[in-house]
């Protein structure tokens, strides 16, 4: 209820298309499964009626690789009073890592970071909501300096990414990357079980391993960096972390929890599945305790046919 997504179709392409990502239907030119909008007016007419609203969540593909010129329409006109109910604008991108120069360089890149600080000093959360998949992606100094540059404005910096099979299904890999980090002022966010889309089966992992490595990992981390939640799973009900495995009257259980749903009244409550050795992802899991559904299936199905 608090969060609009929003598609702008200039930002509907991507540096780079890495096979295990889950926003396929942007790339493949099917214009029924496509979602982008070119329309501002839209936009800003829909946020203005819905004043429960709270985050504006501008992603794609990747909107920067948008000039800048045109997050400026979609952007900017969030600083008139009728828009004082947004609070947080974020923007999702891989363009730290893919095109760093996008902040630093290009033609509109002063352009860019102005348009961050303006919003800023106009009272809005800005957030830059980076994908990062290893710590070698932060390494060079041209990606560093983009970050200053965003940091500057007093826009923050957040980093998520997807656990990936042959990548980063490593605890010091993720330990290291996070304490990077931190250490360039960056917020440690999400890390994102593997999607149950693209070239899945090559890039999957266990639910009971992506576990074992994110326990491991913030063992070897300070407070600063244990802000990353995981694993979680982005599935059709909402986002499901995994927040441990246990026994409990001698049955091997996931313990899990909504960390955002579908209904707000299921937010961080705790439901159990039983242990798996293979699962990769929550509709390979089953009730605990003899269970036949988890407590929000009935829902969630009501919801997909429209009868709530």
């Amino acid at each position: 209820r608090e969060t609009v997504l929003f598609f702008p179709s200039q930002g509907q392409t991507c540096h780079s298309y890495c096979t295990f990502c889950f926003r396929w239907a942007q790339f493949v030119g099917d214009k029924d499964l496509k979602m982008a909008s070119t329309d501002a007016e839209k936009l800003h007419g829909y946020l203005q009626k819905h004043t429960e609203v709270s985050d504006l969540l501008v992603t794609g593909g990747d909107p920067m690789v948008m000039k800048t010129k045109n997050l400026v329409q979609y952007l900017e006109p969030l600083l008139q009073p009728e828009f004082d109910h947004i609070q947080t604008i974020r923007i999702g991108t891989k363009a730290l890592t893919f095109w760093p120069y996008r902040f630093v360089t290009d033609k509109d890149a002063d352009e860019l970071i102005e348009l961050f600080a303006k919003l800023v000093d106009g009272g809005k959360h800005v957030a830059i909501m980076a994908h990062y998949n290893h710590w070698q992606e932060i390494t060079t100094d041209i990606a560093e300096e983009a970050i200053r540059r965003i940091r500057a404005t007093g826009a923050e910096i957040r980093a998520q990414g997807p656990l990936i099979k042959h990548v980063n299904d490593d605890a010091d890999a993720w330990a290291k990357l996070w304490k990077k980090e931190v250490k360039l002022g960056i917020i440690p966010y999400y890390m994102f079980v593997e999607r149950d889309t693209g070239a899945k089966n090559y890039f999957e992992v266990p639910l009971a391993e992506a576990y074992h490595i994110y326990r491991e990992a913030m063992k070897q981390v300070s407070g600063l960096a244990r802000t990353a939640r995981g694993p979680s799973m982005s599935a059709g009900p909402g986002k499901v972390e995994i927040q441990g495995i246990t026994e409990i009257n001698g049955e091997k259980v996931f313990v899990l929890r909504f960390l955002q749903g579908r209904n707000p009244d299921w937010v961080q409550r705790p439901f159990f599945a039983k242990y798996s050795e293979t699962a990769t992802w929550l509709h390979e899991l089953e009730p605990a305790f003899g269970e036949e559904k988890f407590f929000f299936e009935d829902e969630f199905e009501a919801m997909k046919n429209g009868n709530t």
